[in-house]
């Protein structure tokens, strides 16, 4: 009797997470699949009531009047080219700061490195200003430069870094300095490729958090040569008028599939990489 209740409870409680994780699955992916089954009706259906999880009749006529109304394929190669900028602008600044701030001495160091953590207590919303004149002298404004330099500075990925160069022996660095290397080969030949994982969860969060970027665009850009996918699909807004909220989720669905396809990619490095920043830690 003994023997058959102590089997039971190892399968009730793994029955339980089971069915924990199902439901928040559910929850966090029910409005994902919805959108993507609202984009594929056609415009009548949009508004049944009850709704109706799965289209009657499915049609990518939503997705062909995206590409009618806006010039989707320029607006993507914005994105691409300002978040692909920004993600390894952000991996080389942090992976420099972060190595100083861990393996470099100097005056300073530590209040520095507490006023580059006090910037993330600094919504962008309050130096928007500042930056957008700062910009303006340099003639840099409505410029894709405009949202790509600004933020290659990342205090969060200087953190991290300095986190993964800490949890790192020391023995390496001074292994390869008395055989005659010098502070940058130190970092370059020795440092940097260890810290891999951690320049991958730099590089696939600031790909994610850029691409779906809107205010900084909307302050900086004002030529529509210029705007980024999240920026230019403001334009469908005006199907909501007529009722075709599929057109204006088939925009969205075609907005995420990059972002996802880079969190599908970036998924092993990232879990490794925060797993082994808990580990040196």
């Amino acid at each position: 009797m003994t023997t058959t209740s102590t089997s039971v409870r190892p399968r009730l409680g793994l029955v339980g997470r089971v069915t924990c994780l199902t439901l928040v699955a559910l929850l966090t992916l029910g409005p994902v699949l919805w959108t993507v089954s609202t984009s594929l009706r056609a415009p009548a259906e949009s508004f049944d009531l009850p709704p109706r999880p799965i289209p009657t009749d499915p049609t990518g006529e939503a997705y062909r009047q995206v590409f009618d109304q806006i010039d989707v394929w320029l607006l993507a190669f914005n994105s691409t080219l300002v978040t692909a900028l920004v993600a390894g602008g952000q991996m080389l600044t942090a992976a420099l700061a972060g190595y100083a701030f861990a393996r470099i001495d100097f005056r300073f160091k530590r209040p520095l490195f507490g006023l580059v953590l006090a910037t993330m207590m600094v919504p962008v919303q309050v130096t928007i200003v500042p930056v957008f004149l700062l910009l303006k002298e340099m003639s840099l404004t409505d410029t894709l430069l405009a949202l790509i330099i600004p933020a290659w500075p990342t205090a969060f990925g200087t953190f991290l870094m300095r986190q993964y160069f800490l949890g790192m022996p020391r023995d390496l660095g001074e292994a390869a300095m008395i055989d005659g290397a010098g502070p940058w080969r130190i970092f370059r030949s020795v440092y940097a490729p260890l810290a891999t994982p951690g320049l991958a969860i730099i590089g696939v969060l600031a790909f994610n958090y850029h691409w779906n970027e809107f205010f900084r665009p909307l302050i900086l850009e004002t030529s529509t040569e210029n705007f980024t996918l999240p920026l230019g699909l403001v334009s469908l807004q005006g199907n909501l008028g007529t009722g075709s909220i599929s057109v204006v989720l088939a925009g969205v669905v075609l907005s995420m599939i990059p972002a996802v396809l880079v969190f599908v990619v970036g998924q092993r490095p990232l879990r490794e990489g925060i797993t082994s920043a808990g580990v040196n830690r």
